[in-house]
Parts: structure tokens; C-alpha cells; sequence
């Protein structure tokens, strides 16, 4: 069973890292926004409204990998995967406050871009200019 969990955990990293970027970077391309628009919001939804049962910032695809990683034997886990990524990659400790703000300010900066680009695109299609 232990061989199930370290391809899960193995899957959660790379799933999850590709979504983030996906998030970050999806509204650049046009067949990708679209769906990047929906996983911003979905994002917001889940780090919002989920928040308000599970703490602000709540995500699924981290509890659920930190559950896979409890069973592995890992107990020590950041709440912010960004935090684990950035601690694991670096091998540094990031600071969790500086990993938020700079987590919030990229969603941010994202969501904006992505409904921006997406507003666009209706416009065009549409035949409205701005």
C-alpha cells in the first residue's frame, strides 16, 4: 500500500505545481483562458467560501496531499503548499507570512489579467470595441 501513496504523492506534486502554473500563466494563451478563468474563480471559491469551514486559503488538492503524506509518515507540513514547494525546492524555510502575500498578490495579478483577456475576447467577438 505504502507504494500507492508515494505515486499519489508523487502525482499531487505534479499536479499540483502544473496548476499553479496553469493558474498563474493560462490567460496568456487564448485557448487556455477560458478554462484558466474557471480555475481562478473555482480557486477563489475554494480559498473563500470553503475558507469559511476550513481557514481562509483552504484548497482540497493540499489537504488531500497532506493526507497521502500523513500516511506516508510526513507530519511536519506548511498550511500554504507554496510554502512547501518554495522549502522544498530551496531547502531554505520561507517565511509563511512573505509566501502568502506574495501568494495573494500573484493570484491577484492573475485573476486580473485573465478576466481582462477573457472581457477582451467577448468584446471582440461580440463586435464592441471599448
Amino acid at each position: 500500500m505504502e507504494a500507492v501513496y508515494e505515486a499519489l504523492n508523487i502525482f499531487f506534486i505534479v499536479f499540483h505545481s502544473c496548476l499553479i502554473i496553469f493558474i498563474l500563466f493560462g490567460w496568456i494563451w487564448k485557448i487556455t483562458r477560458r478554462a484558466n478563468l474557471i480555475s481562478l474563480l473555482l480557486t477563489a471559491f475554494s480559498w473563500i467560501v470553503l475558507g469559511i469551514w476550513y481557514g481562509i486559503g483552504y484548497c482540497p488538492c493540499t489537504d488531500w496531499h497532506w493526507q497521502i503524506r500523513r500516511k506516508l509518515g510526513y507530519f511536519d507540513m506548511p498550511y500554504s503548499y507554496i510554502k512547501f514547494l518554495i522549502d522544498t525546492i530551496t531547502g531554505l524555510d520561507a517565511d509563511a507570512r512573505l509566501v502568502n502575500i506574495m501568494t495573494a498578490a500573484l493570484f491577484s495579478l492573475a485573476l486580473i489579467c485573465s478576466v481582462w483577456v477573457n472581457f477582451r475576447d467577448y468584446r471582440i467577438k461580440a463586435g464592441t470595441s471599448f
